[in-house]
């Protein structure tokens, strides 16, 4: 009997990881797209004050919250420039959504080995008490934010796939 039910708990923690596994969505017609756990919806799309395309999803499983923010740049920029913009909108980021503490930006990344890429990632605190993990890209001609939040821990083995799952064009 013991033997079962070690079983019947095992199978059932297999069908709780089976179930969240990723699946890929475009970013509207960007070219881009995201490997995420839910369903982001369609993107709405909004326009920046130049005018850029800014195209948003958020969704939610199991008290962890997902949310991507793409912006198609009005012109192409050569990558360590558009680090910098992507530097600067994170900033903006951190003010809107009244971010209170922060570790420090670690920038440098490079998106699957991509050297055409670049990436900073950094972890947050709203005043809400929310833990954030944000990772943002660029690769000169898009800029795109992968968050995860949550009040709780933050599952590194779980949302590192997702925040790392961007595919620009071409990639």
């Amino acid at each position: 009997m013991k033997k079962i039910c070690f079983i019947l708990a095992l199978l059932a923690g297999f069908t709780a990881v089976q179930s969240q596994s990723l699946k890929r969505y475009n970013i509207s017609n960007t070219g881009a797209s995201i490997a995420s756990y839910c369903d982001p919806g369609k993107f709405g799309i909004t326009y920046s004050a130049d005018s850029a395309k800014v195209y948003t999803s958020e969704c939610g499983l199991n008290d962890t919250y997902y949310m991507v923010i793409c912006i198609e740049m009005k012109k192409n920029l050569p990558v360590i420039k558009a680090e910098t913009a992507l530097l600067d909108y994170l900033d903006l980021l951190k003010a809107q959504f009244k971010i209170v503490s922060a570790t420090g930006y670690v920038k440098g990344q490079r998106l699957n080995a991509h050297e055409e890429t670049r990436g900073i990632v950094d972890y947050w605190k709203d005043n809400e008490q929310f833990n954030w993990k944000v990772k943002g890209w660029t690769d000169g001609k898009l800029l795109a934010v992968l968050v995860a939040y949550s009040k709780k821990n933050l599952p590194e083995t779980t949302i590192n796939p997702f925040l790392d799952g961007l595919l620009f064009k071409g990639m």
